[in-house]
């Protein structure tokens, strides 16, 4: 019988929040790239959260931004409400966050998708990956068609033989009762890829119309909105935005749930997969906080064009019927209507740790995996390695080496390093605390951080590249300029800062250290700057960060010129571990097993010790 044959440069199988990435990075690096999905109407769907972008999640989605990637400037077309959280704090764990219009956002990414050249889209399942001595050589749909391809990037997400669960129901579907991919783990796993089941799970959407929001308490937008994107220009984006709200459980809600907890499939054995510890179910919070008289739950809206309301904190996979109990306990939910239920997930993934950090398997040559499938969880967090993936998959085709961020140049580093090295038994979510270095690593200089790799790529142009170089200067030349201003005690000088609140001065002082006071900044000090310039905001606000935090931000750079040293101690993957004298036993197994491509990176495989770290770098300097 005949069937169908096409060849490709790269095939991208899903096309989710990962997917799309990793083909667009890949077509716009020339290569002829295909990317299936299970259906055309899922691209780029947010079976979850209706927003992009949160604690941690927001600098992921700027850096992606600054190497090129699309998801900063999609959110920028579609939010519905935009916020900066954490602004009470330092500027290191400031992050943005935007509500997303759903449909919009979907079907913005899909226009995006369609016009770019080099890029086919395919409705179809993936069933088999086709590989020979070791190489990826394509992949076959479940019709018997069969793609050639170079390189194979897998982005499937939670459809991998995924069964959708609440109370006794069980629905063997993926997420929004799309059909699940239900052949490819099959084929993964007789090439030597074993899997594991994880789970994770979503809130019910409940109808807007049947809330009282006069009992919760209303979440305004902020003025004026901060895009995603370096290439949006603020002033295009302010717009009226729509609100949030927020509502809280009551002990009632606690007492219905623990009276069901028999009946959750999460506590009777029903579930097998493991969950987020971060993202928890309604009833784990339950169990596990009893002494919590009641938790945060936030209220958004799915879109402008619907009346379905999203029930942040508050994701379930208890029975129907107990669910309408107790969502109707919440203050302004008391007639709810449930247009969605609650529901868990549940599917297949593999262990990050048969991957390089170049998101390529390490013994199938060209075939790399991103996204939910490597054991990840969240949009911002599959979108970045999607990126990553889609742009070593094309430089391998190119003769190019991999592009691999480590963990002092940003939080996608920190991401792909943790996945590779450390043993996660539970989906892996990105917090600010995982990141060493982030007071290097904030969202707000992502640009400055990222912007020379993404044009060295070919994914930032050389206009936007030029006002990078252009910004970088002018931040420098103007801190340095601040520290050379002389500022005497004088009858201006006080009046000026008794109007900011700011003590007196008793000596001269420089415009630098004036500006390091919390409650003073570049622009408060205009009438004493004799040389003073209306610069672009993001300029000024970075001035104002490295002259407020210069001591702090010194101190980290030496903290990561030690770990560049041993980060840039490389280790050959031919490396017998087991044979090194002197090496225990474990730390051999653990060496062989992952094989870090650095001396840092083997430091941080559990079961290595820094004894044994001493040992490689002995066994190093006799084998230069």
């Amino acid at each position: 019988m005949a069937v169908l044959k096409e060849e490709y440069d790269i095939v991208v199988v899903g096309a989710g929040h990962a997917g799309c990435e990793a083909a667009l990075a890949s077509a716009r690096l020339g290569m002829k790239t295909i990317m299936f999905t299970v259906s055309v109407d899922s691209i780029a769907l947010m079976p979850c959260n209706p927003n992009i972008g949160g604690s941690s999640k927001g600098h992921l989605v700027k850096e992606l931004d600054a190497l090129g990637g699309e998801m900063g400037k999609n959110i920028d077309k579609t939010f519905i409400q935009s916020r900066m959280l954490n602004t009470s704090k330092g500027p290191a764990v400031h992050s943005l966050r935007a509500q997303a219009d759903k449909q919009d956002y979907s079907r913005e990414m899909r226009k995006t998708l369609e016009n770019t050249e080099n890029l086919t889209i395919r409705q179809a399942e993936v069933s088999e990956i086709i590989t020979e001595n070791g190489e990826v050589k394509g992949v076959k749909t479940f019709s018997g068609a069969e793609y050639a391809a170079r390189a194979v990037v897998l982005a499937t997400g939670t459809y991998l033989k995924a069964r959708c669960i609440y109370g006794e129901v069980c629905n063997y579907t993926g997420p929004n009762g799309l059909q699940a991919a239900n052949h490819l783990s099959e084929s993964l796993e007789s090439n030597g890829i074993p899997l594991r089941r994880f789970k994770t799970g979503t809130p019910a959407r409940v109808d807007g119309r049947s809330i009282d929001y006069s009992k919760m308490f209303e979440q305004k937008g902020d003025d004026p909105i901060v895009p995603f994107s370096f290439s949006t220009d603020p002033k295009d984006i302010q717009k009226e935005q729509v609100s949030c709200w927020l509502t809280y459980t009551t002990p009632e809600t606690h007492r219905i749930i623990r009276e069901n907890i028999d009946r959750s499939p999460l506590f009777s054995g029903s579930i097998k997969g493991t969950g987020p510890r971060y993202c928890p179910s309604i009833e784990d919070k339950v169990v596990k906080f009893p002494d919590k008289e009641k938790h945060q739950i936030f209220i958004e809206p799915e879109g402008n064009y619907t009346n379905e309301m999203y029930l942040s904190g508050m994701s379930s996979s208890l029975p129907e019927d107990v669910q309408y109990e107790m969502y109707k306990t919440l203050p302004g939910l008391e007639n709810v209507r449930i247009v969605r239920n609650a529901y868990a997930i549940e599917y297949d993934c593999v262990n990050a740790n048969q991957i390089k950090a170049n998101l390529e398997f390490k013994h199938i040559s060209g075939l790399f995996s991103a996204g939910q499938l490597n054991g990840s969880s969240g949009y911002e967090e599959a979108a970045a390695q999607g990126l990553m993936a889609g742009i070593n998959a094309a430089r391998k085709l190119q003769g190019k080496e991999s592009i691999i961020l480590d963990r002092s140049q940003a939080y996608i580093g920190v991401l792909i390093d943790d996945l590779i090295t450390k043993e996660n038994t539970e989906p892996y979510r990105m917090m600010t605390s995982r990141a060493e270095y982030r007071l290097l690593l904030r969202q707000d200089n992502a640009d400055l951080r990222l912007s020379e790799i993404g044009h060295e790529v070919g994914l930032i142009d050389d206009e936007r590249y030029e006002y990078v170089k252009y910004k970088k200067k002018k931040i420098a030349e103007t801190v340095e300029r601040l520290k050379n201003v002389l500022i005497g005690a004088n009858q201006a000088t006080q009046t000026v800062l008794a109007q900011w609140g700011s003590s007196s001065l008793k000596t001269g002082s420089n415009l630098a250290e004036l500006i390091s006071r919390p409650e003073l900044d570049y622009e408060k000090l205009k009438s004493l700057d004799p040389e003073w310039e209306d610069l672009p905001q993001d300029i000024i606000e970075q001035i104002n960060i490295e002259i407020k935090y210069e001591g702090y931000i010194a101190r980290q750079e030496k903290q990561v010129e030690n770990f560049k040293r041993v980060e840039g101690r490389l280790l050959s993957e031919d490396i017998d571990y087991k044979s090194i004298k002197g090496l225990r036993l474990e730390a051999g197994q653990k060496l062989d097993m992952f094989k870090p491509r650095s001396i840092g990176q083997a430091s941080r495989i559990s079961g290595v010790t820094p004894a044994d770290i001493a040992v490689l770098l002995i066994y190093l300097s006799g084998n230069k």
